[in-house]
């Protein structure tokens, strides 16, 4: 598939939508697995533009590209904002994610559903750049 390149801005994220559905199509992939994967890229696109933009004082911009195989489907976001990994983000303890929505802290949740949404999930520092990269396996 092409890249698809966007603005580090909020109003990007339907862009980023429709490429991945476009990707999850071509790969074949179901309904459910294509949401979660959706779901984990969304996330990590608006953690990019959120602090790694906006509130460090950063403009830039967030580059995608898919690569479909006959095994997986792995899609990669490259950006230049702050430097972050988010693997590097606490696991939410299991109480946490049992107690009441009006007893947890907002926040925190976003990037453990990401990771843990898709098969694999990698992270590399490449020169300036951040590459988050989200692996599906295909059936």
């Amino acid at each position: 598939m092409e890249r698809l390149t966007v603005d580090g801005k909020l109003d990007s994220l339907e862009a980023i939508a429709q490429y991945v559905k476009a990707a999850t199509a071509k790969a074949g992939l179901d309904k459910k697995a294509s949401y979660r994967l959706r779901q984990a890229v969304d996330e990590i696109a608006t953690n990019i533009i959120c602090h790694g933009y906006e509130a460090a004082g950063r403009e830039g911009v967030l580059d995608l590209w898919a690569d479909i195989d006959q095994k997986v489907l792995t899609i990669y976001i490259e950006d230049t904002g702050v430097t972050y990994d988010p693997r590097q983000t606490p696991t939410p303890k299991d109480k946490e994610l049992r107690s009441p929505l009006d007893e947890r802290q907002i926040g925190g949740l976003g990037v453990y559903l990401a990771l843990s949404s898709v098969d694999e999930f990698l992270y590399e520092r490449v020169g300036t750049k951040n590459r988050n990269i989200f692996i599906v396996h295909l059936n």
